[in-house]
């Protein structure tokens, strides 16, 4: 059988050591006050300390923490405290051919009040951008529309009672609110991946939303963690059951954000971990998914949501060498807002179909997500390292 190369063609035209593309959005005043944030976040100490810090500060109310926060990690992280302030972002990313991709930040919500006000913050978003060319998707979380406490007994084998199949009721009608609202308005819906406990749960309710609403095009999209062992046959039997019962698959294809914990959750429980060995068989497991999300991408609708160098310069290649049209609506990229500009705008100037996820909320919604980017970041396998190596040849570039 052949097999998928790890290492893309090196005759692919892009080159993500452009800096001069990379940050040409931001003046050297910016530029500079990046170097010191990325310098900072480059420092694990200070990073493990900010993170064990910032949240208590804040509910304490002390004084210039939120100030400092605001200024700094949530400026380069997150679009704004609501819907309206990430106009700001949406206007400037698409100034340089890059699209947006909304995510409300709310998670882990509990009463049924937080619940429907976070479907109501999400068909919010939705029709925002059903009003902007530049915002074909909106990102959502169940965990944000259901306790965690009723995902993870669905998946058990333990009946439901009568209030929690109450429960389980409205998560589906805040599901098909969400779906239908984007269905009506022509926005795509791109939903969450989260552990293992309640990932068939969520899997099996973004399949019913996909039978519904994906027959005429590509609404709803799950999202697979590539990290996992099992997740590259879940992805082709997905779409097996899609052709099947004539709909398309949306996919969402990353490697996964929960490695520790899926791995200290096996061995708590004395059962075989979901994830793959090591990095290297998530990288070629990965990559065959690409591989297989390009081959069908009449059935498929895909997202390449990628820090991964090689992963993105993998997917270019194969869109240019299957001579398919780069901006092709099925084939897409994407990176966190405030990373990786160096793959986002290189690609999108070559002319491929780029987003950033942009997040947004309240300051105290967000700093679970700024927590998770700090710390994933300032781990010696993380990104920030690059990021900053990156900013500081842009740095040298302008002679700054």
């Amino acid at each position: 059988m052949k097999t998928i190369p790890t290492e893309p063609n090196p005759k692919t035209a892009l080159d993500f050591s452009n800096t001069e593309i990379a940050f040409e959005y931001i003046s050297d005043k910016e530029l500079k006050e990046l170097r010191y944030l990325f310098s900072v976040m480059n420092n694990r100490n200070l990073v493990k300390l900010g993170t064990a810090m910032t949240p208590l500060a804040l509910k304490l109310n002390l004084p210039f923490v939120r100030s400092a926060v605001k200024r700094t990690i949530f400026r380069q992280f997150v679009g704004g405290e609501n819907l309206l302030d990430t106009q700001k972002t949406i206007d400037l990313l698409y100034k340089y051919n890059t699209l947006t991709i909304l995510d409300y930040g709310a998670e882990s919500k509990t009463t049924q009040e937080e619940l429907d006000a976070v479907m109501a913050e999400t068909v919010k978003a939705i029709e925002l951008a059903a009003s902007n060319d530049s915002v074909p998707t909106v990102s959502t979380k169940v965990t944000g529309l259901a306790d965690n406490a009723l995902l993870i007994k669905m998946q058990s084998d333990k009946p439901l009672s009568t209030q929690e199949q109450g429960q389980k009721e409205r998560l589906i009608k805040r599901l098909n609110t969400i779906c239908q609202r984007a269905y009506e308005l022509g926005v795509g819906v791109m939903i969450d991946a989260e552990e293992s406990w309640m990932q068939i749960t969520i899997d099996q309710l973004v399949d019913q939303m996909m039978a519904t609403y994906n027959k005429s095009g590509v609404i709803v999209y799950n999202t697979y963690q590539l990290y996992r062992h099992d997740k590259l046959d879940h992805l082709k039997a997905a779409h097996e059951e899609a052709l099947s019962k004539g709909y398309k698959l949306g996919a969402k294809l990353v490697r996964g954000a929960y490695l520790d914990k899926e791995n200290n959750y096996a061995e708590e429980n004395n059962i075989p971990t979901v994830t793959n060995p090591d990095k290297a068989s998530t990288d070629l497991m990965y990559n065959k998914a690409l591989k297989y999300c390009v081959e069908n991408y009449k059935s498929i609708a895909s997202v390449c949501a990628s820090h991964n160098q090689k992963s993105n310069l993998y997917q270019a290649q194969l869109i240019e060498e299957n001579h398919i049209e780069k901006s092709h609506p099925h084939l897409n990229f994407c990176q966190l807002l405030g990373m990786s500009d160096n793959i986002t705008f290189n690609l999108a100037k070559a002319g491929f179909n780029v987003a950033k996820y942009v997040p947004y909320g309240p300051l105290k919604e967000v700093i679970p997500y700024l927590i998770r980017r700090a710390k994933e970041n300032s781990a010696v396998t993380g990104d920030m390292s690059r990021e900053l190596k990156l900013i500081k040849s842009e740095v040298k570039r302008r002679g700054l």
